[in-house]
């Protein structure tokens, strides 16, 4: 337990740090390594991963609090978008996380590998989405936010990698789109938070320390870690390139996705 508590601190410090200095979520990465941990100390085979999209996804409930207030303050939240997004995203996620309670762990570890894998792919093209629409109206807006809460519970991510893309595409200027998606990681947070519990909450066979699918010492050890780096890498960002940094990542990326294959297939 001692050991995997130091593991979990040092995953949740490194990909805070690497969030912080290449403003990508760290859910992707948390996800296969909780993964692998959590098998390693013999979780039920069949909660492993269900288990590790639910904490990682819970870890977004504090880190996105912290990048939330910079944004803010550097005027850069689009609460008009933020909060029609950001009810829909809540909803989104609740729904999405008891729909995973109810799928087989291989499917999800299956979903994941797919998408990580094709978000690693767009990552290495580096390509940027063009503006070429205007923003939707507040139900179209609550729509959309709940698609990306849905797909996010899936993942165990803070949906960034969909919100920041479909803002810039709307015609948001980019840091009005990161500040924004960054927002809008905290309710998606909350409800895969509350939605993971309530899908777990009849579940015999979670290990000691859970509530609902939501593993606590995992979401402490990796929440504190990631919060005290993430700003350390952001200052780190402005001091060095990051661009081929981003491509390494894209590789690990890959990498993850194909490890979370091998438990699909």
């Amino acid at each position: 337990m001692t050991l995997m508590l130091i593991a979990l601190v040092a995953i949740g410090a490194v990909t805070g740090f690497l969030a912080g200095l290449l403003g990508v979520g760290g859910g992707m990465m948390l996800v296969p390594f909780m993964t692998l941990l959590f098998a390693l100390n013999g979780f039920p085979a069949h909660l492993i991963v269900k288990i590790a999209i639910a904490t990682s996804l819970a870890t977004i409930l504090f880190t996105s609090l912290s990048s939330l207030r910079a944004h803010h303050q550097k005027g850069a939240v689009r609460w008009d978008i933020v909060k029609p997004m950001g009810i829909g995203a809540f909803f989104g996620t609740f729904i999405g996380a008891n729909f995973a309670g109810a799928l087989k762990g291989e499917w999800l570890a299956g979903f994941f590998a797919i998408f990580v894998g094709f978000s690693a792919l767009q990552m290495l093209r580096n390509k940027k989405p063009k503006p070429s629409r205007d923003v939707p109206g507040r139900i179209g807006l609550g729509l959309v936010g709940g698609s990306i809460g849905f797909l996010s519970s899936l993942v165990g991510a803070g949906g960034g990698f969909i919100s920041t893309p479909f803002l810039v595409w709307s015609n948001v200027a980019m840091h009005q789109a990161i500040g924004s998606s960054a927002a809008i990681g905290f309710p998606i947070a909350a409800g895969g938070l509350i939605g993971y519990i309530v899908a777990g909450a009849t579940e015999a066979d979670l290990p000691s320390g859970s509530y609902g699918y939501i593993y606590l010492p995992a979401l402490i050890a990796c929440s504190l870690a990631s919060l005290l780096t993430a700003q350390f890498g952001a200052k780190t960002a402005h001091r060095m390139q990051v661009a081929s940094l981003k491509k390494a990542f894209a590789y690990l990326l890959v990498i993850l996705a194909l490890y979370m294959g091998t438990l699909a297939f």
